[in-house]
């Protein structure tokens, strides 16, 4: 009896502990089960693709797991001992990108309906494996079974490379991570007042002189990327499952184009200098529409964001210019909001004409576009009725306001290096408990494409400084895009073996649960 009893309080103590478990993946998984098993990953297991249409993706899992493992996985027809299976599932009505994951002794069998659920699904295993330590050439990977799907179809994060540049290979690590956690919009601004950072070979100036210079050094050596580097990264991006979004932003934020091509300057204001494009001048648009279509070919998403924030920073002149009140009476235009609104739809016509959506920050949302061809970022956080505008209008949201998701804003109180809004800064709890649902009803959050956290770079100057506002808020990012069950003290439990990665990699962290262990980065 003693021992029965013995026994069986053992038994349910492991039961409890299985009960409880958590896997050590970002993001967490929809459901998650845990048996008393595990498999054994070693040179001796064979990876078996069912689907060749998944090829690439096992390709992928094979160049990732000996980069981080040091196993390799020959890739087999038939069955093996031990295997690693990707197989298509066959369930109707199935969310893009959803997964099931099932690890047993002997197996295990990866399935999903399409490529990005197989890939995602690889992304959890590698986490899962990683987070292990390979000892002879072998990893025990306990025995779980995962059912998982998106909860935003847009997880996205934006970098800014016009005020800092921190070139391709910083941009592929980057990407490698978003791919890690499951993002899958990566937002590139890529021009702004500092420099222009994308070859237009109809107008070579626009990188050659306004590509010198950054947000710290106007004198700084021209910056750029080539075309055939955006192409580059824009395939390392799909191999992914990244798209990659461009920004050129107008009618504002002008200076860098400006200095190249002065003649379609609209001038600009004392603190601001030829900050803004001129909508009174009618090449103009075709210059910017020749521009678009160059960009439009580089970048297969169709999409394309053309900013529309803060143009009254610099558009003092626009009221002497005799083109823009030409305009003005011609179409009835009563103000220079007016005026930049006849702009913009100009604009985002050129881009429909493409057959590309228009995608513009909240300063946009009163315009009247075709809703299924527009999307609207809405940054500012103080200023909820322009959202609700925008979902009144029938636009597709995406979420960004600079509380708590601007990754230039500080994320503890006692960084002095870095933007806050009053006393409010962007710290890890509030990014990763931000609720999208929380700014509109029910019936218009049909109307949110998901999240995105924007890397502006006034006060990141360096790779180091740029990894210390990023890591690990990207994790809360993520998780907060995927997951729709949340547990903050859970997710703290989990950074805590995603950590000795970041080390490995050599990504200079902050670090949450010793604040001060890294000085923060100077900018």
């Amino acid at each position: 009896m003693i021992f029965n009893k013995y026994f069986l309080l053992a038994v349910l103590t492991v039961a409890g502990l299985l009960a409880d478990a958590q896997p050590s993946i970002i993001p967490l998984p929809t459901e998650y089960k845990l048996s008393n098993d595990s498999f054994a990953l070693d040179n001796n297991v064979a990876l078996v693709i069912a689907d060749a249409a998944f090829e690439d993706e096992g390709n992928y899992f094979q160049m990732q797991l000996l980069k981080s493992t040091g196993i390799t996985l020959p890739l087999l027809q038939g069955k093996k001992e031990r295997t690693v299976l990707l197989q298509r599932a066959i369930v109707k009505n199935a969310m893009k990108g959803s997964y099931s994951l099932k690890i047993s002794r002997n197996e295990v069998l990866l399935s999903a309906t399409d490529d990005e659920g197989i890939f995602y699904g690889i992304t959890s295993l590698l986490q899962l494996i990683t987070s292990k330590k390979v000892v002879n050439g072998r990893a025990n990977i306990p025995s779980w079974e995962i059912n998982d799907k998106p909860l935003y179809r847009w997880r996205g994060l934006m970098l800014d490379e016009s005020r800092h540049f921190f070139g391709k290979e910083k941009v592929k690590s980057l990407l490698d991570w978003m791919a890690f956690y499951k993002l899958n919009k990566f937002h590139w601004h890529l021009t702004d007042e500092p420099g222009w950072r994308l070859e237009i070979k109809k107008y070579p100036l626009l990188t050659l002189v306004g590509g010198i210079g950054s947000h710290t050094n106007p004198y700084s050596p021209t910056a750029f990327y080539t075309q055939e580097d955006v192409k580059e990264i824009v395939q390392y991006a799909a191999e992914r499952k990244i798209e990659v979004i461009p920004e050129v932003d107008m009618p504002g934020h002008a200076r860098a184009a400006n200095r190249a091509y002065p003649q379609f300057s609209g001038g600009g204001s004392e603190k601001y200098p030829d900050f803004t494009f001129d909508p009174g001048n009618e090449g103009t648009y075709q210059y910017l529409t020749n521009i678009i279509r160059e960009v439009d070919v580089l970048f297969p998403s169709k999409m394309i964001h053309l900013g529309g924030d803060e143009v009254s920073f610099g558009n003092q002149q626009w009221g002497k210019n005799h083109g823009i009140q030409k305009i003005m009476a011609s179409n009835n235009l009563k103000n220079l909001k007016d005026v930049e609104d006849y702009f913009m739809k100009r604009m985002a016509d050129s881009l429909y004409k493409l057959n590309s959506k228009f995608l513009a920050w909240d300063e946009m949302a009163n315009l009247s576009l075709p809703a299924d061809k527009t999307v609207i970022f809405w940054w500012r956080h103080d200023k909820p009725e322009q959202l609700k505008m925008a979902v009144e209008k029938n636009y597709s949201v995406v979420l960004c306001p600079r509380i708590p998701l601007y990754f230039d804003f500080v994320q503890d109180s006692s960084h002095t290096v870095g933007r806050k809004w009053k006393t409010s800064y962007a710290g890890l709890g509030n990014l990763y408990m931000f609720d999208a649902g929380s700014f509109l009803s029910k019936s218009q959050q049909n109307k949110v494409l998901g999240i995105q956290a924007n890397v502006w770079t006034e006060v990141i100057a360096t790779t180091q400084r740029l990894d210390y506002m990023i890591f690990p808020r990207i994790s809360a990012l993520a998780e907060t895009a995927w997951s729709e069950k949340k547990n903050y003290a859970n997710y703290l439990d989990r950074l805590k073996t995603h950590l000795p990665l970041y080390e490995q990699k050599g990504i200079f962290y902050y670090d949450i649960f010793k604040p001060t262990r890294f000085s923060e980065p100077e900018l």
